[in-house]
């Protein structure tokens, strides 16, 4: 009777199979094949967009400006085993592909960026036998993926030095160790990209299409690339990093360095040439008037400073870390997260109204240090005292007008009261700056970010920057008056006087200007490395105690007192000038060269 049973099973099963002769090339349901991909132009537009997430934009919960000399992340969470170069080829901490938050950082990760880059060369190598009805569009396309496989691999060699170039993807039977390339190979080839995808991108896009990368931006991301290329961090034949064999890989070992400042001026030339951006409110009226337009900047959805944008709907969720800037940096006394908060070296950073250095040995300075500062520290700045926006329903009563309160106040019988944004806000106590300040730039003050989300993009690339790079080259070819006239273009946007200075301290004054224009963009993580003054950024992160005599009530009797403070502990090691490579990188491939010092 068995034998039966097991003969009827068998039979069933048989022509189950018979009826499913090709059950091993069933398409899933859940995604597209393969070849139904690369029939249909709009399946190829989104695997395109789809590479488009490679590029990480800044507005994640822990910014970039929380692990260089810009701002502290509150609650840490291992970030700070980047600000003291605790690094290591076995704990890559925020930067790890698989750390659990940390979203713009894990993008930079060599195992990450290269799964992007395998898309793109996945894309070349189908792309020209795909039907397409109107040719403009693979070229359209194909421009797009060029500027992102030059992106991609920008981010890497910023962070690594040279890279393996990968222009293809691999099949099981290819060899997969393939070495570092030089740095400056991989320039080249990154060069190559932009150029290439400058030929064959639009000036601009209209509708649904904005967002997406233009000749403009190639051309412009050519500019920062090559300007880094020619700074000091890759210019001095490896001097840093001792005895290490392979310089080759971390910075060019010969050649003409003005030539590279000369390419690096005339990339940033071809963008100004293009005659399609400008300054966003170049002639403001008023010290006021040039604060604002520096604030409604970063808020509006467009405006002609944009080159290149990442643009966001209210509906994006990428998870409670990804994008949500205005409860990510508000104050505590506002229900936000006060994630990102400025150090006091960065608010030190912003000049006097005047054009003079803020100095804590300045009585009058010290005596009231949030009065006559340059018009982007007070659009970029929450500091005690600063109007902010209407506090929350359970707070207006305490304070009606909305004014940031970082500052403890003691009465007569000894008793302090904290301030509603403090560490001991009696509103919410565990998530208040440790540092004195709060970020404002880029988070729009008519939301109540603790219910609602912005929604304005996050820029990658802005004219600004261009102007930056074209002085920066100018100053390294030894053209001093003409770097002045750009960089004076920009102070005079921001309402400031113009800079006059020659030699050393002309480029202090430029790299200064540079922190401030660009604050908190992205930018100064890669400036203190490639301008080699991290020593001097990685030092102990400063903020401020702020006390006010205050009468029984509570309220303040006389202007407070202010002492710098320590607020977080940090230091500079030499290795870090680059990322190591993961030791499982290196257990997998015995063709790479780890970095120097790791």
């Amino acid at each position: 009777m068995k034998r039966v049973y097991y003969l009827f099973i068998a039979a069933v099963l048989a022509g189950a199979v018979s009826c499913k002769k090709d059950f091993m090339n069933l398409q899933p349901l859940d995604k597209f094949g393969d070849q139904a991909v690369w029939k249909d132009p709009a399946l190829i537009q989104t695997f395109v967009n789809n590479i488009y997430l490679g590029i990480p934009h800044g507005f994640s919960n822990i910014m970039m400006s929380s692990v260089v000399d810009e701002t502290m992340y509150n609650a840490d969470f291992g970030s700070s085993n980047v600000t003291k170069s605790l690094i290591t080829p076995s704990d890559l901490s925020i930067f790890d592909a698989g750390f659990w938050t940390a979203n713009r950082q894990r993008l930079m990760n060599w195992s990450m960026v290269y799964q992007f880059i395998r898309s793109a060369n996945l894309f070349f190598e189908k792309v020209d036998n795909a039907p397409f009805d109107n040719p403009d569009d693979k070229s359209r396309m194909k421009g797009e993926v060029y500027f992102l496989r030059g992106y991609l691999y920008q981010n890497l060699v910023s962070m690594y030095g040279g890279v393996p170039l990968i222009k293809k993807t691999f099949g099981l039977n290819d060899e997969f160790k393939v070495p570092r390339d030089t740095y400056e190979n991989c320039i080249k080839s990154i060069v190559s990209d932009l150029d290439s995808a400058a030929a064959l991108l639009p000036l601009s896009y209209e509708g649904a299409n904005k967002g997406r990368a233009t000749k403009g931006a190639a051309l412009a991301l050519k500019s920062r690339v090559l300007l880094y290329a020619a700074s000091d961090l890759y210019n001095n034949n490896g001097a840093w990093a001792g005895g290490y064999a392979n310089k080759e890989l971390i910075g060019y070992v010969g050649g003409d360095r003005a030539a590279r400042w000369q390419a690096a001026k005339d990339a940033a030339k071809a963008v100004i040439d293009l005659g399609v951006y400008s300054l966003y409110m170049p002639n403001p009226a008023s010290v006021e008037e040039a604060s604002k337009n520096y604030a409604d900047m970063f808020l509006s959805k467009d405006n002609p400073e944009d080159i290149y944008l990442r643009y966001f709907t209210v509906k994006i969720d990428e998870n409670w870390d990804g994008y949500n800037p205005g409860l990510y940096n508000n104050p505590n006394g506002w229900h936000g997260w006060g994630s990102n908060t400025p150090l006091q070296q960065m608010v030190d950073a912003y000049e006097m109204s005047d054009g003079t250095k803020f100095d804590w040995n300045n009585p009058a300075h010290k005596a009231a240090p949030y009065q006559n500062r340059d018009p982007r520290f007070y659009a970029s700045i929450n500091y005690d005292g600063a109007k902010w926006r209407p506090r929350p329903s359970d707070a207006i009563g305490r304070d009606p007008i909305g004014i940031v309160q970082t500052g403890y106040y003691e009465k007569p019988d000894g008793t302090v009261i904290p301030g509603l944004d403090t560490r001991n806000s009696p509103l919410e106590d565990w998530n208040g700056s440790y540092t004195g300040y709060y970020m404002r730039k880029f988070i729009d003050p008519s939301i109540n970010a603790q219910y609602d989300k912005q929604d304005q993009p996050w820029r990658y690339i802005r004219y600004t920057e261009i102007l930056l790079n074209y002085a920066e080259a100018c100053l390294g070819l030894g053209q001093e008056a003409e770097a002045k006239t750009y960089i004076n273009m920009i102070r005079k946007r921001s309402a400031m006087p113009d800079i006059t200075d020659n030699g050393q301290a002309l480029i202090d004054r430029y790299r200064n200007e540079r922190r401030i224009e660009l604050a908190f963009e992205d930018h100064r993580y890669f400036d203190v490395r490639r301008w080699m003054i991290a020593p001097q950024a990685y030092t102990v992160g400063q903020g401020i105690s702020i006390r006010y005599k205050a009468n029984a009530s509570g309220n303040p009797i006389a202007p407070p007192t202010y002492s710098v403070i320590n607020a977080q502990d940090r230091a500079w090691n030499q290795r870090f000038y680059f990322f190591p490579i993961k030791l499982d990188e290196i257990n997998r491939n015995d063709k790479l060269i780890q970095n120097p010092l790791y």
